[in-house]
């Protein structure tokens, strides 16, 4: 999910992260599509080792796009998603492995934000379908045109969740997938390709930062792997930065903002579903020649430099006179720490830090302050030091009464506009703002006569305007009482800037006096253990799959007070949910049709035992904030004993196909036929060796682990392949015989003691990047100027025009020049009296 807000500040305040990706596109030829040769060089002057997938990122995109129109059927969503992979692929090259990992079952502390995300998802749906449906009667009432209203059946996004039907179709499409590429993609056959999909507990990223994690502590890792993990979210970034791996990349979407959306209800751009009108659809064109032409950008990727950050971290966090040593590594390890408070998936943020408030800023000054008195790191290998992390929650304590204050000033002295005031189109292609990392790479216009015709009519109806926005900007923030769509503000009892905020705080949000130490105890003890929790996922793993925060709201900074006896150790040996589990744990009544009938029975029933874990409504309380997707669903948290003993009357009515799909997984590697650990596979299957085997490591890059035989695998002379949809036997067909160029094999990460402890410290012989960022003192020993680099090659040499073509730019100009004058005089200029005309005129403008 990530953290909200984040990746923009960081973006900002350090933009040299920021690198747009350099893509290769395929070409056609007389109607053959030639695809991208992904064996030569990379284009954007770098060259990844690793290429790891945060697959629900891909997922979620290409079933239910927001910007263009969703796949018919799941063979579509299939496709949309094998043609991410490739244009991933095709872009950053890996040379040794691909990781995809799919979110299998989640610790129980992430499973709250699933089932909020889900239960609000479906009442979502459920509202938006009502809203269409009272909008369409009144529209058609009023006379007012809307096309028939298509009947087909809503795509529910929560079918994306570790157990359902469509999920294991999912894994075996990629299992195709992959054995195509394998076979026939030359870009891809020296590649180690791992596969973990929802049947492996663990969520994505986390499964990619465990195996990064069991590798780098292998004496055969290699220090200087150039690691590339795709993903939105931006606590990716700082799991980035938990490995210490100097080399690691985050390639994402380019965000877009004000992204043009169709009207729901008429398919019409230009205004959401509440302000449709039933008009008839404008002409797009003076002859409507663009009504089936409108252009769709293709999403862009930029790179995030972890190594970038880390230098802009060091020069921040560098303290000097420091009574011990300082440690930059350790540093980090902070600054990843601190960075909890703002926000994460597992616990509420504090009140009183706000990442748009410049929280982090206000919380490594702090820091930086403190830390003289603290005698030492607030972190260490994922452990935390609660002392020390006391006296930096007791010094936003004290600041905890000014942040609310001036939060409630900078409400009323910095309002926000009205609805519609501001630029209400955005030009695209050449002439469009640039996003970070973009400012020298415009894209080109897709269609520029299109584009020019939207220019002009969107300039003349933004000028219409100009007297009713300056009417609205005149009135105030707060839209007039007799707006039809007006919505009263919600009543904020608790009001934190006026005095006795903590006593209401605790009345309105828990239902407790301000005076009951012991409860505020026990919120500030759970929120500890969260803290303490999260740390540790981040940097050993999984410490208790039970644990999980008990409320829905955090404590104050100053409520953190004696907390260095509040946590000793989670408990030992817990075990992940099951994945139909979990579906009960997560999923809306409204979402259970993907459970099996007598399982559904119990989200329904009134009988059932555990009825009042699916509520059909539940409040949203926006807590402070202004959008219900800000706010708080208060949902009833489910007990786990009661869930599974409820459970256990249901079990034994699963099929087969159920048991299978409930029980949990292994990752799964791949290899083609020219990859050095082929020849010792096939032989493991040959001898029909039924005990774990480890990876050779000089075979494979030095990735180590156990490999177990597939029970389906895919081998030479013998392979089965269950067949799940009709894309299936299309895959079959392409790749024929050269299933005799792959194989198929379970593997599992080297394995640890009890207690061990992965180091959070850069590894022996790792090579620090080149800097950079600008030095300090840069004009005090050097006389030229500063030469940014401006991607990932310090060496690039920067383009010059010679005199052609400056000639050329010239002569480009005077055509354009030549062509605006004719159309604004309606004049022919082929002849040398308009040309004598058009002469004059450029004298004039000179003049001027």
């Amino acid at each position: 999910m990530g953290v909200p807000a984040f990746f923009r500040w960081l973006s900002r305040k350090y933009p040299s992260i920021v690198v747009h990706c350099v893509e290769e596109k395929g070409k056609e030829c007389n109607g053959v599509r030639i695809p991208v040769d992904t064996t030569k060089p990379n284009p954007n002057e770098v060259e990844f080792d690793n290429l790891y997938l945060d697959m629900n990122g891909i997922i979620h995109p290409c079933t239910h796009p927001e910007d263009k129109p969703a796949p018919k059927n799941e063979d579509e969503m299939m496709v949309a998603i094998f043609e991410y992979i490739d244009r991933l692929f095709n872009i950053v090259r890996p040379r040794r492995v691909l990781y995809m990992a799919i979110d299998g079952v989640a610790p129980r502390a992430k499973m709250n934000q699933q089932r909020s995300r889900r239960f609000r998802a479906s009442k979502e749906g459920m509202e938006l379908v009502e809203e269409k449906h009272r909008i369409r009667e009144e529209i058609i009432q009023r006379g007012g045109y809307l096309p028939p209203e298509e009947i087909k059946e809503r795509f529910d996004s929560n079918c994306i969740t570790p157990g359902t039907e469509f999920m294991d179709n999912l894994a075996h499409c990629l299992r195709y997938y992959v054995a195509d590429r394998l076979s026939n993609d030359p870009g891809w056959r020296n590649v180690t390709v791992f596969l973990s999909d929802a049947s492996v507990p663990g969520e994505g990223e986390h499964k990619i930062m465990d195996f990064i994690r069991r590798q780098r502590a292998q004496p055969n890792h290699d220090p200087n792997t150039h690691h590339c993990l795709c993903g939105a979210d931006a606590d990716l970034i700082m799991l980035g930065l938990a490995t210490h791996e100097p080399n690691f990349t985050i390639i994402r979407e380019e965000f877009k903002p004000n992204k043009p959306r169709p009207c729901a209800l008429c398919g019409q751009m230009g205004h959401e579903i509440k302000d449709c009108q039933g008009a008839a659809r404008e002409k797009q064109g003076q002859h409507d020649e663009f009504a089936d032409t409108m252009p769709v950008a293709e999403q862009e990727f930029i790179f995030i430099r972890l190594s970038v950050l880390r230098e802009y971290l060091s020069r921040e966090l560098t303290m000097a006179s420091l009574p011990f040593p300082f440690d930059f590594e350790r540093s980090v390890d902070d600054w990843v720490f601190m960075c909890f408070f703002v926000g994460n998936d597992f616990l509420p943020h504090l009140p009183s830090l706000e990442i748009r408030e410049g929280a982090i800023d206000r919380l490594v000054n702090i820091y930086k302050d403190v830390v003289h008195k603290t005698g030492g790191y607030l972190t260490q290998n994922g452990y935390v030091n609660l002392e020390r992390v006391e006296m930096i929650m007791q010094a936003v304590g004290v600041a905890e009464d000014n942040i609310f204050r001036k939060r409630k000033e900078d409400d009323v002295r910095f309002p926000c506009f009205p609805s519609g005031v501001g630029p209400a189109y955005l030009t695209t292609g050449q002439f469009a703002p640039q996003a970070l990392g973009r400012r020298d790479q415009p894209e080109p216009v897709q269609n520029a006569r299109h584009q020019a015709y939207n220019m002009r009519m969107q300039s003349s109806e933004q000028h219409n305007k100009v007297p009713q926005l300056i009417n609205k900007l005149t009135v105030g923030v707060k839209r007039k009482a007799e707006d039809s769509d007006s919505e009263p503000e919600p009543e904020d009892n608790v009001r934190l800037w006026e005095e006795g905020w903590k006593q209401r705080y605790y009345k309105t949000k828990f239902d407790v006096d301000v005076t009951d130490d012991d409860f505020r105890q026990k919120v500030v003890q759970s929120y500890v253990e969260g803290l303490c929790w999260v740390l540790r996922y981040y940097y050993q793993g999984c410490a208790s799959w039970k644990w999980y925060f008990p409320f829905h709201y955090a404590p104050f900074a100053s409520d953190f007070k004696d907390i260095k006896g509040m946590f000793t150790e989670f408990e030992k040996g817990t075990k992940p949910f099951k994945p139909l589990e979990q579906l009960m744990g997560v999923f809306p009544a409204a979402s259970g049709n993907f459970l099996p009938q007598t399982w559904r029975n119990l989200m329904s029933s009134p009988d059932s035992p555990i009825i009042d874990f699916y509520p059909d409504d539940f409040a949203i309380d926006l807590n402070g904030k202004k959008y219900a997707w800000q706010g708080v669903a208060l949902l009833p948290f489910v007990d786990e004993r009661r869930l599974r003993a409820a459970l256990a009357d249901v079990y034994p009515d699963l099929t087969p196909e159920e048991v299978k799909r409930n029980s949990l997984g292994s990752d799964m590697l791949f290899l083609g036929k020219s990859h050095p650990l082929f020849d010792f596979i096939r032989e493991l299957y040959r001898t029909e060796s039924h005990e774990g085997t480890e990876i050779p490591a000089e075979l494979c890059h030095g990735i180590q682990g156990t490999l177990n035989l597939d029970d389906d695998p895919i081998l030479p002379d013998k392979f089965s392949f269950s067949k799940k949809c009709e894309l299936m036997e299309v895959f079959l067909y392409l790749i024929g015989n050269d299933f005799l160029l792959l194989c198929r094999v379970k593997f599992k990460d080297p394995m640890y003691a009890d207690g061990f402890v992965f180091k959070a410290v850069l590894l022996p012989g790792a090579k620090i990047p080149n800097k950079v960022l600008k030095p300090g003192d840069w004009e005090k020993g050097n006389r030229e100027p500063w030469r940014p680099q401006l991607g990932f090659n310090r060496d690039r040499q920067q383009v010059h025009l010679d005199q052609s073509g400056f000639r050329a730019r010239q002569l480009f100009f005077f055509k354009v020049l030549l062509l605006d004058f004719s159309n604004k005089r309606g004049r022919n200029i082929s002849n040398s009296t308009n040309t004598h005309l058009f002469l004059k005129h450029l004298v004039l403008c000179d003049d001027m």
